[in-house]
């Protein structure tokens, strides 16, 4: 596997296997590579003929007093990691070749309405910082697919209307989201649970799966919500929110939709957990 952290090589790289009429996917990532992430270069393998993945810690989608600094970076490992998944080509830029002019003088990409809600209302500017670099990557990678998880259910809506609006020719894919043997969806920020919120944190996807079975036999989504929250609390969870939306464009539930999902987001301490429940109502 080439790593590099030249635009221009990349973009070499890339442009000679498209003179071979060779398929390109990518696979973008802050690095801190789990199973989850291992899946999307998988997935990506099996559908070109090579894998491109990138690691970029991206200062835009962080806000004040989030986990810009201490998020995790461990490179040696995630390449070991990408070897062995079948990666054939890594990117890895530093905030300076990504952003030349620094962030106050940079263009940006920003997808309105889905942006605004959930972790967008929660983390102002979050969903502005992964629309530009996701597009500024895409840019750079050209590639004929792109890999993500579902885990990061409005991000991937987020992208895919990126796309679709910008007329993008790439194909996004979306993998279903992996999960440790508790049920706690993988993420790198589990790194930060101490042991023994290690054991509380799976209750997040047990309340996802009491409040789609719920809904699913008859309950007002209204009082399934507020059900859910305060078992949350309870635990010792704090919600930042627990909502029932429509899965096409997480309107709020109309009572003849049946592709539904359930959107959370909930404190365990100083982590923020994040998960997703598509259901059939």
């Amino acid at each position: 596997m080439i790593t590099t952290a030249n635009i221009e090589d990349i973009r070499h790289q890339v442009n000679q296997w498209r003179k071979q009429g060779e398929t390109v996917a990518f696979v973008p990532t802050m690095g801190n590579l789990h199973q989850g992430h291992i899946t999307l270069v998988e997935e990506a393998v099996r559908r070109a003929d090579h894998v491109v993945a990138s690691i970029f810690v991206n200062p835009m989608q962080f806000g004040q007093n989030e986990d810009l600094d201490a998020y995790p970076r461990t490179l040696a490992d995630d390449q070991a990691a990408l070897v062995a998944a079948g990666a054939t080509l890594l990117f890895t830029p530093t905030p300076e070749i990504i952003y030349p002019k620094g962030l106050d003088n940079q263009s940006y990409v920003e997808v309105p309405n889905i942006s605004d809600i959930f972790c967008g209302d929660s983390r102002p500017g979050h969903f502005r910082g992964v629309a530009t670099i996701v597009c500024k990557l895409f840019n750079i990678v050209q590639p004929d697919i792109a890999v993500f998880g579902r885990k990061d259910f409005q991000q991937l809506m987020v992208i895919q209307t990126m796309v679709e609006d910008l007329s993008m020719p790439i194909e996004i894919v979306g993998v279903d989201t992996i999960r440790e043997a508790s049920g706690l969806a993988m993420s790198s920020r589990n790194g930060y649970l101490s042991v023994e919120e290690k054991q509380i944190a799976p209750i997040l996807k047990q309340v996802m799966d009491e409040t789609a079975a719920s809904v699913s036999q008859g309950k007002s989504v209204q009082n399934a919500v507020i059900l859910a929250k305060q078992t949350l609390i309870e635990n010792g969870l704090k919600p930042d929110y627990f909502e029932v939306c429509n899965a096409k464009d997480l309107a709020a539930p109309q009572a003849n939709d049946r592709s539904l999902v359930i959107l959370a987001a909930a404190y365990l301490g100083k982590t923020r957990l994040i998960d997703n429940l598509c259901f059939e109502r």
